[in-house]
């Protein structure tokens, strides 16, 4: 309102000002005073009427404000009023709450009293049933709990027996279609070539004359051949043939590139025998390092120490039972990746524990020791994971195998040297090998006949039902095996069946 007030007042004065400087102008202009104070007293009246006039809207406004106000209090004084009442309300729901809990804490204590009572009745009355029990059976307390529990622990025992034969019923039905399978999936997933084996090497030669430059003046280039290389050389009445005969397959090959380039070549004396052998040993070693390289690329067995590329290298040359050794360890590698696969086991470590199994065989000629255990320190030596290294030495269950990697490396391992096919030998071992099978057989008594079959990897014995019953028909077959086990070298596992029949005929005329 003061604000208003001094707004008009302002305004007041600058009409009486411009009237002022008005009527002055006047003057000055040469006006007549008398038209000035005509002049004055309108403006005058002019400013009179707009005071009124604005005073009166100050008024109307400063009476609306007070309206609105009055209203906006109203409703403020409404709003208090009801949230007053609600709290009320809350306040009086929460007196109800507050008895119905105490009540029911009293009920629940009536409750407990009473389940105590009850409690205290249950064991007088436990108690004295417990006497008269113990007045009827004249047992006490401790022996009547003993015999039931021995009873329960008899029932416990044959419902475990019971049902532990009949998992293992279940486990064999499934365990051996399972198994088969898994190997018969990975044998046919992955075959591989055969390499005859053999302990000599053939040198062909252009001319008998050779022989004589061979041999030497009084057999000294024969003999430094001879010492430089550590094998035999067979010159016989062959034609055009120089044998080279070790058993060392890596010194064997260094011999035949020599005498190769040596015959070539056509000089042949001590000087040039001793360059010949040194090229020919490096080229073996090259060709031992590109082959062991290329083996673990196709095996999928990658950085690999090199020192153990080159040890298993030596394996390019190597033979077992017509097998090529490193063929052999590719072969084994991927098989127990297949197996590793198929049942959830570590695909990586099965693949280089197979890859490895047979690293020892490399220099099992020179260290002593079997070469799983010497092939599993190589491995160690040179930073091989250990449970690869665990795979190596336990393949032959030298060591106790504690992985499951480990089981499938030595399955992996029979498969590949057992499966038809892989290996060979000769035609006269192999026939004597199934006569001794069958010989065997036919020592004991009571056994009609005897047959070889599967190659020599299955023995048939049929015996006299008359003589031999079941339990030693079992007999025979465990004799038979531990006798072959003993007396016998077989490559793989050979099976014993024993077939008792019993026929009852008779004629309907």
């Amino acid at each position: 309102m003061s604000a208003i007030l001094i707004v008009i007042v302002g305004l007041a004065c600058l009409l009486i000002g411009a009237a002022v400087g008005f009527i002055a102008r006047r003057r000055s202009d040469g006006t007549s005073l008398q038209q000035a104070e005509e002049q004055a007293s309108r403006l005058l009246a002019e400013a009179e009427t707009r005071q009124k006039e604005l005073l009166l809207a100050a008024k109307d406004e400063q009476l609306s404000l007070r309206n609105q106000l009055e209203v906006e209090l109203k409703d403020r004084r409404a709003e208090a009023a009801r949230v007053e009442q609600r709290l009320a309300q809350k306040e009086e729901n929460l007196d109800r709450k507050v008895e119905s809990f105490e009540r029911r804490e009293q009920g629940l204590r009536d409750r407990e009293a009473s389940i105590e009572t009850l409690r205290s009745e249950a064991e007088e009355i436990r108690q004295r049933q417990a006497t008269e029990l113990e007045r009827v059976s004249n047992l006490t307390v401790d022996e009547a709990r003993a015999q039931l529990l021995t009873a329960i622990e008899v029932e416990v025992r044959d419902e475990g027996s019971r049902r532990v034969r009949e998992m293992e019923k279940e486990v064999e039905a499934t365990a051996g279609i399972r198994a088969r399978k898994i190997l018969a999936t990975a044998i046919q997933r992955y075959t591989s070539e055969v390499t005859a084996e053999n302990t000599v090497s053939v040198v062909q030669i252009p001319s008998d004359d050779m022989k004589g430059r061979i041999i030497g003046r009084e057999g000294r280039n024969i003999r430094a051949i001879e010492a430089a290389t550590g094998v035999d050389l067979i010159i016989d009445d062959t034609p055009d043939a120089v044998t080279v005969s070790a058993f060392d397959p890596v010194r064997r090959e260094i011999a035949r590139q020599a005498l190769s380039t040596l015959v070539h070549d056509g000089r042949i004396h001590p000087t040039r025998i001793e360059e010949a052998v040194n090229k020919a040993r490096r080229d073996v070693e090259a060709t031992m390092q590109d082959a062991a390289d290329a083996a673990a690329v196709e095996a999928g067995v990658l950085n690999l120490h090199p020192e153990v590329l080159k040890v298993f290298g030596r394996l390019r040359y190597r033979t077992s039972y017509g097998q090529n050794v490193m063929r052999h360890c590719i072969e084994t590698g991927h098989i127990a990746a297949m197996i590793a696969r198929e049942i959830g086991a570590d695909v990586d470590v099965a693949r280089a524990g197979g890859f490895l199994h047979d690293l020892g065989k490399a220099v099992d000629h020179e260290v002593e020791g079997t070469h799983a255990i010497i092939g599993a320190d190589i491995a160690r030596r040179f930073k091989v994971k250990d449970a690869i290294a665990h795979c190596i030495e336990a393949h032959h269950e030298e060591v106790e195998p504690r992985t499951v990697e480990a089981v499938i490396v030595m399955m992996a391992d029979a498969i590949s040297g057992g499966r038809p096919g892989a290996r060979r030998e000769s035609l006269e071992a192999y026939i004597k090998r199934l006569e001794t099978l069958e010989n065997i057989a036919k020592g004991h008594k009571g056994v009609e006949s005897a047959f070889a079959i599967q190659a020599g990897r299955e023995v048939r014995i049929i015996v006299k039902p008359e003589q031999i019953d079941d339990l030693e028909a079992m007999r025979i077959a465990r004799d038979v095996s531990q006798q072959i086990e003993e007396t016998m070298e077989y490559p793989g596992q050979i099976k014993v069946t024993v077939v008792r029949e019993t026929r009852a005929t008779e004629y309907a005329r």
